[in-house]
């Protein structure tokens, strides 16, 4: 299905209303399980699911029913009142991360989500320092930007920032020498997205727990693109069975619709009172029916564990291209990234160009982020892309 040309007029114009935009090479208008379809009626197939977020593909059958269904009967309800579908969502949410953290607070992006853990880090330990990751990503909002390595992004905002001290990820004795007491929080993802996709080396994040823990301050594990089933463990951080004092997810945990949650124990979420935080749009029924789906289908429908099996399978296939161009093939699950020898961009571009959506995490590493219900073909069909544009 094509479209006319002033639906193809007004793709082209985007841009021009809408400032800080990424250059945009290609409109989408409609998807379909893992494809997405241009406005000529190209399909490509999309590896990059909206950079993590659709978890469930595009146009799941359960997930459209289900968001028309609460929207038919009520869309939004202020946190100050209960309602049904939140609570049934929060119920589920906490008990798939486990680890003591029983209490949440809703809002509706990852920065959002990290903004919070880090207000409430203060409040708990009445400390201002954060320890963060090289290369980390914790958002663009003033406050999560503090805790974002890339320069171009934090620099021109420095003087309004907090105090954030970055160490080299992975590294254990660097992060237990900046952890001292004046640490409110160690911000660190399992899974590092927009720095690489580089996977916790075995022991980092006990480590980071022990040192938190010696020197009174909170453990933030930012796993707004690494969480959600996406690992094939609910949280990535289960893979190395540590717990944290407050976890932030985002992205795919609504299938597409927009939601953040600051997942936190009762001791850190005592350190604010009632109305100590709050947000207009967070924990809407829309969003938390939509959740709801995800969370099943995660469970239920076996998601986590199709992540688990078609990660391994895009993992061998993209190894195997390992050679003059390609340095490494790396990842957790359905969180892929491969480094190559040469800039990531132009390689995104000719994989697109052939019908293959990806996404670039840092200056040379392709990031392949499928739906976590792509099928053993679909990642075929990938890799044969992948292998045309890269081998030899």
């Amino acid at each position: 299905m094509s479209v006319g040309p002033a639906t193809r007029s007004l793709l082209q114009d985007e841009a021009r209303h809408a400032p800080g935009l990424w250059a945009q090479e290609v409109g989408f208008v409609r998807g379909e399980g893992a494809r997405l379809y241009d406005a000529d009626g190209r399909a490509y197939l999309d590896f990059a699911a909206g950079i993590g977020v659709a978890s469930l593909g595009h146009a799941h059958p359960r997930l459209t029913a289900a968001i028309a269904a609460q929207a038919a009967r009520l869309v939004v309800c202020p946190q100050g009142y209960a309602n049904d579908v939140r609570t049934e969502f929060l119920a589920r949410l906490c008990e798939l991360a486990g680890g003591g953290l029983t209490r949440a607070f809703l809002c509706s992006s990852g920065a959002e989500a990290n903004e919070a853990a880090l207000k409430w880090a203060r409040a708990a330990t009445g400390r201002t320092k954060v320890v963060a990751a090289r290369r980390g990503f914790a958002g663009r909002t003033l406050g999560a930007l503090a805790a974002t390595w890339e320069p171009r992004y934090r620099e021109p905002y420095r003087e309004l920032l907090c105090g954030v001290e970055f160490v080299p990820y992975g590294d254990v004795e660097a992060l237990a020498e900046a952890v001292d007491q004046r640490t409110a929080a160690v911000v660190l993802e399992p899974v590092q997205g927009e720095g690489g996709v580089n996977v916790a080396p075995k022991g980092y994040l006990a480590a980071a727990r022990e040192a938190t823990r010696a020197a009174g301050a909170l453990l933030v594990l930012d796993e707004v693109q690494c969480g959600s089933g996406r690992t094939g463990r609910f949280l990535a951080s289960h893979h190395d069975g540590v717990g944290a004092d407050a976890v932030t997810l985002a992205k795919g945990l609504a299938g597409g619709v927009p939601i953040g949650a600051t997942l936190m124990t009762d001791e850190v979420a005592g350190a604010l009172p009632r109305g100590g935080h709050g947000t207009t749009f967070g924990g809407n029924p829309l969003a938390c029916a939509a959740g709801l789906v995800v969370l099943d289908e995660l469970t239920e429908g076996g998601l986590m564990a199709n992540a688990a099996a078609m990660g391994e399978r895009l993992l061998a296939g993209l190894r195997s291209l390992v050679g003059p161009r390609v340095r490494e093939a790396r990842g957790r699950g359905l969180m892929v990234g491969l480094e190559l020898r040469e800039r990531a961009a132009p390689v995104v571009a000719e994989l697109r160009r052939r019908g293959l959506v990806t996404v670039a995490a840092g200056p040379n590493v392709v990031r392949f982020l499928p739906p976590l219900n792509v099928s053993p073909a679909e990642v075929d069909e990938a890799l044969a892309v992948a292998s045309a544009v890269l081998a030899g």
